[in-house]
């Protein structure tokens, strides 16, 4: 790493007094050292089980990277993508006593969130169904009372045209009275 990329490093939090650094290259890599310390955990035992860890263990590495006290070491990294995952494996008995509140807040969010992530698609299910079942039955609904409309409209067509068609001679033959009989209309 160069000299630029190391001064281009960036404080993303600071934790019980530690800042915690993200390596701005185009890897974004977050030393656990750091994180160890601010929450008192093994930083040793975290390389170790992250090594252990199929997943996490193939993305790890060393890279350089400036240390609080403002020298440059070998520090072991995770990507930045990783490391929430990492974070999420860390049991609150383990860690300082003020932070234990922060560690369990944080888990609890991250259960939240897959939660969320595996169950939003199955809710949207269910609600598109149930949509769909109401705006179904709607339109059914619509279509019988088209049904309808469009019968009564026909049959007031048909009785219309009977009563254009009457005559004056069937006026008065009728004793002055349009009679038709609308069951058997004449046909046209």
């Amino acid at each position: 790493m160069n000299e630029n990329n190391l001064k281009s490093a960036k404080s993303l939090a600071t934790v019980n007094g530690i800042s915690i650094l993200l390596i701005d290259n185009s890897e974004k890599l977050i030393p656990i050292k750091p994180i160890c310390q601010a929450l008192g955990i093994d930083e040793e035992a975290q390389r170790q089980k992250i090594q252990d860890d199929d997943d996490l263990g193939s993305t790890a590495l060393l890279s350089k990277a400036v240390a609080a006290d403002g020298k440059e070491r070998d520090m072991y990294c995770l990507p930045l993508k990783f490391i929430f995952g990492w974070l999420f494996t860390i049991n609150p008995k383990n860690v300082r006593e003020e932070a234990r509140e922060a560690v369990k807040k944080y888990r609890k969010e991250c259960y939240e969130v897959l939660y969320k992530h595996f169950t939003e698609y199955s809710d949207f299910v269910i609600e598109r169904g149930n949509k769909t079942d109401h705006y179904l039955d709607k339109y059914r609904e619509a279509q019988v009372a088209f049904k309808t409309a469009k019968d009564t409209m026909e049959k007031s067509r048909k009785e219309l045209d009977e009563v254009r068609r009457t005559s004056f001679d069937q006026w008065k033959a009728n004793g002055n009275q349009i009679k038709i009989d609308f069951d058997n209309p004449t046909k046209d």
